[in-house]
């Protein structure tokens, strides 16, 4: 039964079906995805798992963090031998005078960076039992450092991902002579995506015999594939007499505490590989009265071009244009008696 009052012959979807299970499924408040697709819960028993973590935040994070992480973990380290070397004295590194360095951290720190890099220290050279045994140190954990940060690196550069970006909100907006739920991705990597699929799930409460539970619906989409993906798509839920989402209003969406989500799966042509994108919206996400704007922009040279920039962008429509339901939701003669 729908918010309205009305039995429901929309596709219920099992919790189990989405791997979230009865008891999560009935009992978690707050959103299940967060907006960049990542589960909204925690493990507990598993131990810290600060390696895996570390790991898999090297391989997700944007080239300019991982980058500048890189750098600074290893100016970090040869900042620590550099001050070894100077804690033993100014005698534990010889042939400064020859190289023409006079001060005392910067030699320290050329010949640490020149141990770390396995490169030639000539004519610097260590002085000493204590210096020496620094210096063996320094040396196994400077390749050893490197080929990690090598191996993270080729990690990333191997690995086939999708990069979708969504549109800020969904938006109820206009669609043919009713309403539509609609929201619009596109993919920001050079690389071309094909057999793109989309599915787009529902989750919201509702009243079962005076009890209160969440239901989960699969939406039926004007398309949920293309073949081609070159450009942008805005993914339609046509709302008609058979949607989950008919004979809604702002308050009965808020009321269900509803959340949307979508799972994207594709083929990606450079790895010829397939990949996964998710995301969802929350119902306080989603807009009313409102329609997208157009991406479309002139080119020059007559090549179809749009301007990601404006993806997201909005217009605003006269109060009560989608708010309100439509003729196509509202229960006719010919319907069975459980809708009327």
């Amino acid at each position: 039964m729908t918010a309205d009052g009305t039995s429901d012959e929309s596709p219920h979807v099992d919790q189990d079906e989405l791997g979230f299970g009865r008891v999560v499924g009935q009992q978690a408040r707050g959103r299940f995805l967060n907006r960049d697709g990542s589960p909204n819960s925690r493990k507990f028993g598993l131990g810290t798992q600060r390696l895996e973590r570390a790991y898999l935040g090297a391989l997700n994070t944007t080239w300019l963090t991982f980058l500048g992480w890189s750098l600074g973990g290893v100016m970090l380290l040869n900042g620590c031998f550099t001050l070894g070397y100077i804690a033993l004295g100014t005698g534990a590194i010889a042939g400064q005078d020859l190289a023409g360095m006079t001060d005392p951290f910067l030699s320290a720190f050329s010949f640490s960076l020149a141990v770390f890099t396995t490169s030639d220290t000539t004519p610097m050279h260590a002085v000493g039992a204590t210096a020496h045994w620094l210096v063996i140190f320094e040396a196994l954990l400077g390749p050893l450092s490197v080929i990690v940060v090598a191996g993270l690196l080729i990690a990333r550069l191997i690995r086939p991902r999708m990069r979708v970006r969504f549109s800020e909100s969904a938006v109820i907006a206009p669609y043919e002579d009713g309403r539509g739920l609609m929201f619009r991705i596109v993919n920001t990597q050079p690389s071309e995506l094909s057999d793109v699929h989309v599915i787009a799930n529902l989750a919201m409460f509702e009243m079962h015999n005076g009890v209160r539970g969440r239901e989960f619906y699969k939406l039926d989409l004007e398309l949920d594939s293309v073949q081609f993906f070159s450009l942008h798509w805005t993914v339609v839920h046509p709302i008609t007499d058979s949607s989950p989402l008919r004979n809604f209003t702002p308050a009965m969406l808020r009321e269900a505490e509803a959340e949307l989500f979508i799972s994207i799966n594709a083929h990606e042509e450079t790895f010829s590989t397939r990949v996964t994108a998710r995301s969802s919206y929350l119902w306080d996400e989603i807009r009313w009265d409102a329609k997208f704007a157009s991406v479309f922009v002139s080119s020059p040279d007559s090549v179809i071009t749009i301007d990601v920039e404006r993806l997201d962008r909005l217009e605003t429509l006269p109060d009560g244009t989608t708010s309100t339901p439509s003729a196509l939701e509202r229960t006719g003669p010919d319907m069975p008696a459980g809708r009327q």
